[in-house]
C-alpha cells in the first residue's frame, strides 16, 4: 500500500479526518478535485462543535482561526415566529473553550475550507493533492483500494466527497429521498441594519416556507450570508420556485430594507440526517454530507462532518491495530456515529416536523414572550441533550402554558 488511508474530498469532513489521523501518527492521502481556495455554497455557520474539536486537536489551531479577519463570532440566535415575534436565545458559554471565545462563528466557506487546508499543509504526514478527481475507486479484496487517477493504493478509503457523492450511491446504496433532503439558495448581502446585538444568527420562520425558514447570518462589515431552505418534498407539494421566492424576499422583506445583493443567488442540496443509513463497508467509511449527516432542524452540517472525520480517523487507527477491515468490524463506526449524533438527529427531526404548524410556532413565541425565563432552558438545549429531549416533549410546553395561564390570572 502507498498509504494506510486515502480520503476523497478535502472539505471539513475530509480535512478533519486527515488532521486527526496525523495527530494519531497515521500518514494519509487527501485528494480533492478542486483547487483551493474555492467557493462552496453554504450558510457558513460554524457551530460550537467545530470550535470544540479544533480546540481539542490543538488550541493553537483555534487561535489561528479566531485571528482570521473574515470570521464573525456569534453568541446566540434570534428566532422569529410567523407572527413576527422575535425570541433571542444566548448560546451557553463555558465548556472546553477559552472564556473569551464565542460559542459559534460565521465564516465564508471560501475562507474556512482553505483555512483547514492550511492546517493540513502544516502536517508532514498528510499528502494533499488538489485538482484531481477520483471517479471510480477500485476495490482490491483483502488489500484495500486502487485510486486509478492517482495510480495509488490505500488500505482504507474515506469518502468525504459531499452531497453528490457517487461512491456513496454505488457502494453503500444511499439514495436521496425527498422527505430526507432539503434544497436551499443563498446569497451575500451588505448594508444590513437593525442587526441583533452580539452577532446573533437569525432564523425567520415564514408561513410560506414551513418547516423551512429564512436565515440571516452576520459577517464583518455589515455583511451577511442570507438564504432560504425547505425540504424537497414540501417544495414540490407547495410548487415553489426557490430562487424566485428568495429574490422576492430580498425585495420585500423588512429585514432587507437597506440591503444590497453581492454576487448571484446560488443553490445547493442538503442530505438530512433524519434516517439511519449504513455508512461503512469493507475497508471504507462515508463522512459528512456523503453520509447524509446534516442536522434536520438547523441545516448545519459542518460540525457533524468534522465529528465524522474525527470518529473515522479513530476507527481507522483501531482497524490497523487489530488488523480488521471487514464490514462487520467497520460497523463500529456506524455505531459510534449513532451514539454521538443519533439522538440529537432524532430530536432535530421531531422538532423540524413540529415546525410545519404556524399556529404552534406562534403559540410558542407568545409563551416565551410572556415567560422569558423559559429562554434559559432553550439556551441549555444547545449543550444539554436531556434538556433538548424535554423541549421535544409536548408535556413540557403544556406545563409552561399552564404556568403562563396561572401567572396571567394573578
Amino acid at each position: 500500500m502507498d498509504y494506510p488511508v486515502g480520503i476523497i474530498g478535502a472539505g471539513p469532513a475530509g480535512a478533519a479526518a486527515a488532521l486527526r489521523l496525523s495527530y494519531l501518527g497515521m500518514p494519509c492521502l487527501l485528494v480533492d478535485k478542486a483547487i483551493f481556495p474555492r467557493e462552496k455554497v453554504c450558510g457558513g455557520a460554524i457551530s460550537g462543535k467545530v470550535t470544540t474539536l479544533l480546540h481539542r486537536l490543538n488550541p493553537r489551531i483555534l487561535a489561528r482561526f479566531r485571528a482570521l479577519p473574515q470570521q464573525q463570532g456569534v453568541w446566540g440566535i434570534r428566532f422569529v415566529a410567523p407572527n413576527g415575534i422575535p425570541i433571542d436565545i444566548r448560546f451557553p458559554a463555558g465548556g472546553e473553550l477559552p472564556a473569551d471565545c464565542p460559542p459559534g462563528f460565521v465564516c465564508p466557506r471560501f475562507i474556512f475550507d482553505d483555512f483547514l487546508l492550511q492546517e493540513v499543509r502544516r502536517r508532514a504526514s498528510i499528502r494533499l493533492v488538489t485538482g484531481l478527481e477520483i471517479r471510480r475507486p477500485v476495490y482490491l479484496p483483502g488489500r484495500g483500494w486502487h485510486l486509478p487517477e492517482a495510480d495509488l493504493k490505500v488500505g482504507l478509503l474515506f469518502d468525504a466527497s459531499g452531497a453528490c457523492s457517487a461512491f456513496s450511491r454505488a457502494q453503500a446504496g444511499l439514495r436521496r429521498h425527498p422527505r430526507h433532503y432539503a434544497v436551499s439558495v443563498r446569497a451575500y448581502c451588505r448594508n444590513l441594519t437593525d442587526c441583533p446585538p452580539n452577532g446573533f444568527l437569525e432564523l425567520h420562520f415564514l408561513r410560506a416556507l414551513l418547516p423551512g425558514y429564512l436565515w440571516v447570518f452576520p459577517l464583518p462589515g455589515g455583511r451577511a450570508n442570507a438564504g432560504i431552505g425547505i425540504r424537497a418534498d414540501v417544495l414540490k407539494k407547495k410548487r415553489l420556485k426557490l430562487r424566485r421566492e428568495f429574490t422576492e424576499l430580498l425585495a420585500s422583506h423588512p429585514r432587507f430594507r437597506t440591503a444590497r445583493l453581492e454576487g448571484s443567488v446560488q443553490g445547493y442540496g442538503l442530505p438530512l440526517g433524519s434516517r439511519r443509513l449504513p455508512i461503512s463497508g469493507p475497508r471504507y467509511m462515508l463522512l459528512g454530507d456523503a453520509a447524509q449527516l446534516i442536522d434536520p432542524l438547523t441545516g448545519e452540517g459542518i460540525g457533524n462532518a468534522m465529528y465524522s472525520g474525527f470518529i473515522a480517523a479513530e476507527q481507522a487507527a483501531e482497524c490497523f491495530r487489530q488488523q480488521r477491515f471487514d464490514a462487520d468490524f467497520m460497523k463500529a463506526y456506524d455505531q459510534r456515529i449513532a451514539r454521538v449524533l443519533g439522538t440529537e438527529m432524532k430530536l432535530s427531526t421531531r422538532l423540524q416536523r413540529a415546525g410545519r404548524y404556524p399556529a404552534l410556532l406562534n403559540a410558542v413565541a407568545d409563551l416565551l414572550n410572556s415567560r422569558p425565563e423559559t429562554t434559559g432552558q432553550l439556551s441549555a438545549m444547545y449543550t444539554d441533550l436531556e434538556q433538548r429531549k424535554a423541549l421535544a416533549s409536548p408535556a413540557f410546553w403544556i406545563q409552561r402554558a399552564a404556568e403562563a395561564l396561572c401567572f396571567g390570572k394573578k
